[in-house]
C-alpha cells in the first residue's frame, strides 16, 4: 500500500473511530487497515491513535496528522478533478471581433480550426474596422491592431504589421513615382477611412514623424474597394501591410515611401482577465495566440 492509500485509511479510521467501520468503508480486511496504520506510525515515529478494544481516539500527533493529511488528499483530489476537466469536451458559445479583412485573411482559419478541434462548440464573430467595447458588448476575444489605451483586458501581442503606401505599376508609369511624402499632392489618393485621420497622412521626415495634408479624391470606408481602385489604377492608397501582401508579391502592387514609413503597429489578442475567463475562451486564446504569430510572421513584406 504506497502512501497515499495508507494516509486515505488513517482519515478513514480517525473519522469513524473505528478499524472495522473503516475496513467495511474502504472493502478492505481489518487486518489490512490495522497494519496501514501500524505502518504509518513508524513511518512518522510517533503514535497516532490511542486504542482500546472498545475506544479508539487521536493523540495530539494524531490529531495535527489528520489535518495534514486532509489538506494532502484534498489537494490530489482537485489536481486530478482539474485534469479531468481540461479533457472535457468545450461547449457553449465563444463571441470574437476582428477588422474586417484582417479577420477575414488571419482570424477566420485560425477560428474554423479550433471548431474543428471542438464539435461541441459554436461562435459567433463580427468583423468591423471601429473598436468594439468587448464588456458592453458581450465579447469574448479581440484582435486588435494599433496601440491599446489601459483597460481591465488582458492583451497578448501576437506581432505587428506596416501602415504602407502602394499604387499599382499602370498608375505610376502614367504618373510618376513620388519620391518623398509632399510630392504625394501631386497626385490622385484614395483615402481608406479605417486608417486614423484619412486626411493626414503620416509619415517619418527628418527623423520626426510629420503629417502632410493631401486631398483626396475618394475617401471609402471599405478597405478592399480602396485597394481595388489602387489595383485598377485609379491613384494610391495607404493601408496596413496585411492587407495588400499577396498583391505586393505579385508585383500587381508597388509598397512607395517605404524609407518615410512610421514604425509598425503592434497586433494584440484582448480579452477579459484571464481568472474571469471562462475555459472555451482560455482554450481559443491559447490556440490562437501561436497561430497568429506564424500567420504574421509569414505575412510580413520585405
Amino acid at each position: 500500500m504506497d502512501r497515499l492509500q495508507t494516509m486515505q485509511v488513517f482519515v478513514q479510521v480517525a473519522e469513524r473511530a473505528s478499524f472495522a467501520e473503516a475496513a467495511r468503508a474502504l472493502s478492505l480486511s481489518a487486518a489490512r487497515v490495522t497494519r496501514a496504520v501500524a505502518a504509518l506510525e513508524e513511518r512518522c515515529g510517533a503514535r497516532l491513535l490511542h486504542r482500546t478494544t472498545r475506544v479508539v481516539r487521536l493523540t495530539d500527533a494524531g490529531s495535527r496528522y489528520l489535518s495534514q493529511c486532509k489538506q494532502i488528499l484534498g489537494a490530489v483530489d482537485e489536481a486530478e478533478a482539474q485534469v479531468a476537466s481540461s479533457q472535457r469536451e468545450l461547449s457553449g458559445q465563444l463571441s470574437l471581433t476582428a477588422p474586417v479583412l484582417f479577420g477575414r485573411y488571419h482570424v477566420a482559419p485560425v477560428l474554423f480550426a479550433f471548431l474543428r478541434e471542438h464539435p461541441k462548440l459554436n461562435a459567433r464573430i463580427t468583423f468591423a474596422d471601429s473598436v468594439i467595447d468587448l464588456l458592453e458588448q458581450q465579447v469574448d476575444v479581440a484582435v486588435r491592431i494599433g496601440n491599446l489605451p489601459d483597460s481591465g483586458l488582458s492583451a497578448i501581442r501576437v506581432g505587428q504589421v506596416r501602415r504602407v503606401t502602394v499604387g499599382a505599376p499602370s498608375y505610376l508609369r502614367a504618373h510618376g513615382t513620388p519620391t518623398h511624402p509632399d510630392a504625394l499632392r501631386e497626385h490622385t489618393l484614395i483615402a481608406f477611412a479605417g486608417m486614423a485621420e484619412p486626411q493626414r497622412w503620416t509619415y517619418k521626415i527628418d527623423g520626426k514623424l510629420d503629417a502632410v495634408s493631401p486631398t483626396p479624391r475618394v475617401i471609402v470606408n471599405s478597405g478592399e474597394v480602396a485597394i481595388e481602385a489602387v489595383r485598377a489604377g485609379h491613384g494610391l492608397t495607404k493601408v496596413l501591410s496585411y492587407q495588400v501582401v499577396d498583391d505586393v508579391r505579385a508585383k500587381r502592387l508597388k509598397i512607395l515611401l517605404a524609407a518615410f514609413e512610421t514604425p509598425p503597429v503592434p497586433v494584440h489578442v484582448v480579452h477579459v482577465d484571464g481568472r474571469a475567463a471562462s475555459r472555451r475562451v482560455r482554450a481559443f486564446v491559447e490556440f490562437a495566440v501561436e497561430r497568429l504569430r506564424a500567420s504574421l510572421a509569414h505575412a510580413e513584406l520585405p
